[in-house]
């Protein structure tokens, strides 16, 4: 997963449990969005990722608390312009 995720890129909280390594909660929220603003290769403690995220809360989490989101698809709108009324003069 660290391959695919780098520097603003969008991640979903998935699991809120205490901390595996010493067992204090969290701050994070399940189900809540944010962006990644470093990607750490640094083997996590608990064996299952080889890299840490900084999300900006906290210091850095394992990745396997995440769930990589995909950027959203730029769409295109067409719109629709008034022309201006002709007056008659009076």
């Amino acid at each position: 997963m660290s391959d695919a995720l780098g520097p603003g890129e969008l991640v979903l909280c998935v699991n809120a449990a205490p901390n595996h390594v010493t067992g204090q909660p969290v701050p994070l929220v399940a189900g809540e969005t944010y962006r990644v603003l470093e990607v750490m290769d640094f083997a996590c403690p608990c064996g299952r990722s080889d890299a840490l995220l900084d999300v900006g809360v906290g210091f850095a989490w394992c990745q396997t608390r995440f769930r990589h989101l995909p950027k959203p698809k730029a769409t295109t709108r067409t719109r629709r312009t008034s022309t201006p009324k002709k007056l008659q003069p009076v």
